[in-house]
């Protein structure tokens, strides 16, 4: 039987290619709002980042979400994205650990 394909994502803030699965897509939707994406459905345009604070912070720091959604990001944009990750890395420890 044929392997299904896994699809594959780079991460802007470490440059690695990773399972799309692994990944947290970011997304600025057409009114040009800038938000975290983890259902990966959300219209608009899309990258995609680690679910680790580091990389989207690293991310942000070198302007390759700027670049990558061609769009500015405020600093209250920018810390409503780390929060967001945080509270959806920290359902995720939570919602493992039941299962």
């Amino acid at each position: 039987m044929k392997q299904k394909k896994i699809p594959m994502r780079m991460c802007v803030g470490c440059r690695e290619m990773k399972p799309k699965k692994e990944l947290m897509r970011v997304v600025r939707g057409p009114d040009g709002t800038v938000s975290l994406d983890p259902s990966g459905k959300k219209p608009g345009r899309g990258a995609y980042v680690c679910r680790s604070g580091d990389c989207l912070s690293r991310a942000i720091r070198q302007k390759q979400l700027e670049r990558q959604l061609e769009a500015k990001l405020g600093e209250e944009t920018a810390e409503a994205l780390r929060q967001t990750l945080a509270e959806l890395t920290a359902a995720e420890e939570a919602g493992g650990a039941d299962g």
